[in-house]
């Protein structure tokens, strides 16, 4: 067993530990508000956006200012009610299960952080050979690299055309046809009928 067998282990229960600690329910709601608050603001920050130019002057710190603006207050709420939600849980008969799913919820947060920090290594020292002997050797390392390499393979080919399209698509206004001429047909005669 090496130091990254170890890191692996030590991530894995720490973060298993700390999900127990605040329950399966509080877990998945704490990531469902972080999605919540982005969806909320890729949509709500083009309506506050021209309040905050009539106070900053430089379109680009408006933006910036709108977009922290609206997803922090978005967070927020979002986070004051799910807590709320969670602490009921916890609170119930099916506490205890909502803490061992936590805990198991954690073991594979850990796990996935480790995968993405072993990705990242890898893409800084490429070279196998210039990686230290306790990464190289590890027990672990097997399965990192094969994990990391799944991930990579369901993440989309080009991420920035996806977001692109994404944007594009919601900023296109729906084509309506044009409508059809009024037409209200012969004009009523005015001119007396003869006697």
């Amino acid at each position: 067993m090496t130091l990254l067998d170890i890191i692996l282990v030590a991530v894995m229960v720490i973060s298993g530990l700390l999900a127990m600690v605040r329950g399966l329910v509080r877990e998945v709601f704490a990531i469902a508000s972080w999605v919540i608050a982005a969806g909320v603001t890729l949509y709500a920050y083009p309506l506050a956006l021209p309040y905050a130019k009539q106070y900053i002057a430089n379109d680009t710190f408006a933006m910036a200012a709108t977009v922290a603006a609206v997803f922090l207050i978005t967070l927020l709420i979002v986070s004051l009610i799910t807590v709320r939600i969670s602490d009921l849980v916890l609170d119930s008969r099916i506490g205890a299960l909502d803490r061992t799913l936590g805990f198991i919820f954690g073991l594979a947060r850990g796990f996935l952080i480790m995968v993405v920090a072993f990705l990242f290594f890898n893409w800084l020292v490429q070279n196998e050979q210039g990686q230290p002997g306790w990464i190289r050797d590890a027990r672990s390392r097997v399965v990192l690299q094969n994990a990391g390499d799944w991930l990579i393979s369901i993440l989309p080919e080009d991420p920035e055309k996806l977001i692109r399209d994404i944007k594009n698509s919601r900023d296109v206004e729906p084509s309506e046809p044009p409508p059809e001429p009024f037409n209200p047909g012969p004009a009523p005669s005015t001119t007396p009928p003869a006697p």
